[in-house]
């Protein structure tokens, strides 16, 4: 169970974040640029915790924090300007940016015009891997590939015996959405698990969130019906979590994690938890959630991260980047980068590979695909980031 970490997790949250700000001048800055607060909520937190320990360059500090505008895609120049302009910074020798928004590419490539000796690390990367790998240092996007065939080993370990993926066109003409979906699909047929796909409306569509959510609120009883309680039910939407949640509170029905899992994405308006005193806290946000997931009766059948992906991304690209630069790790090092997730998230645990591209066979050192373990209320960890996946699933298109 994670709470046997909690004492040990907050000590080590707290030595690691919350060590104040270092009384000597630092030898070097770090630049964070994240989303606003209404925005980017997690990654934001993350900074906050880094200003905290390390403390801001504004105050004889270490760190710089910038964002960038909410209406990124129609403000892309002002995106790069803002990572660009932290290279005049003389003693700025680090850039962490998360998430990886359109735009970072060209940053950084700004960046390493002025001050190619900067460190340029980038969470969550939305742009083509080809394209942010011609200029990042390093940077992460959840793992795609290894987590199709995780999801549906993690539905056998549940007891379920049918996996329902539910999603609409334009997600679908997403590779990395279609090609985890191919894995999920081959992994449940392997496990001996019935795998079936359900489409739902694009909340993007002219029926907008309302619309999607009303359908998943009407169509997830009839799911169940249809397939069982002992099914999984998987979508790749984040305003779909919280009408699917509470059906399947009602209804039954089991559920792993969301697409980018945290214990924030669909779980306090589905079941109407107030977290405003926990925020930022993610062992005290984990418990205040199982709590009322138990109570509503889905102990053991509704799952998440224990650690928000958007939060741990900010910090451990941050403690990754100082030691680098301070020569204590090494930037081409796997096992270095996933100590910072480990050390980031006490009492979780992160695994992940560098990116292949399938058309070309190259990897990509500079590109990791990242998990952290999968977290089931009333369950525990299930070790899924201690499971070897096999080699075929990570072939398949």
């Amino acid at each position: 169970m994670f709470f046997k970490y909690l004492k040990v997790g907050l000590a080590a949250t707290a030595a690691l974040l919350l060590g104040g700000a270092a009384c000597a001048a630092p030898a070097f800055h770090v630049g964070i640029v994240t989303g606003t607060l209404s925005q980017s909520e997690d990654e934001i937190r993350g900074a906050e915790y880094c200003l905290k320990k390390y403390g801001d360059v504004s105050n004889g500090g270490m760190i710089r924090h910038v964002t960038y505008p909410d209406n990124f895609m129609s403000e892309m120049e002002t995106t790069i300007s803002q990572i660009a302009g932290l290279a005049d910074d003389p003693l700025l020798k680090v850039i962490v940016i998360n998430q990886g928004i359109p735009g970072t590419t060209e940053g950084i490539r700004r960046v390493k015009q002025k001050r190619p000796d900067i460190i340029c690390l980038v969470g969550e990367a939305h742009e083509d891997p080809n394209v942010i790998t011609s200029a990042a240092d390093m940077a992460t996007t959840i793992d795609f590939i290894d987590k199709g065939y995780l999801l549906a080993y993690t539905a056998k370990q549940m007891g379920a015996d049918t996996f329902v993926h539910i999603s609409f066109p334009r997600h679908m003409s997403y590779e990395s959405i279609a090609r985890r979906v191919a894995i999920i699909k081959a992994a449940c047929q392997d496990l001996g698990l019935k795998f079936s796909y359900e489409t739902a409306p694009d909340p993007t569509s002219d029926v907008g969130v309302v619309g999607a959510q009303q359908f998943m609120i009407e169509k997830v009883p009839a799911w169940i019906k249809k397939y069982g309680e002992k099914t999984v039910f998987f979508t790749t939407n984040y305003s779909l979590h919280e009408p699917l949640l509470r059906q399947l509170a009602r209804y039954g029905g089991m559920y792993i994690e969301a697409d980018s899992p945290s214990p924030l994405v669909g779980y306090p308006a589905a079941f109407s938890i107030d977290l405003s005193k926990e925020a930022g806290n993610w062992p005290a946000i984990l418990k205040k959630v199982e709590d009322a997931v138990i109570k509503a009766g889905g102990s053991g059948r509704m799952g998440t991260w224990a650690y928000s992906y958007g939060y741990a991304n900010t910090l451990a690209l941050v403690d990754f980047g100082i030691n680098v630069v301070e020569k204590k790790m090494k930037l081409s090092s796997k096992k270095d980068f996933l100590t910072c997730f480990d050390r980031a998230t006490p009492g979780s645990k992160w695994n992940g590979n560098y990116y292949t591209d399938l058309g070309t066979g190259v990897t990509s050192k500079n590109l990791m695909l990242i998990y952290q373990d999968t977290y089931i209320f009333g369950k525990g960890f299930m070790g899924v980031a201690d499971i070897k996946v096999p080699e075929k699933y990570r072939k398949i298109k």
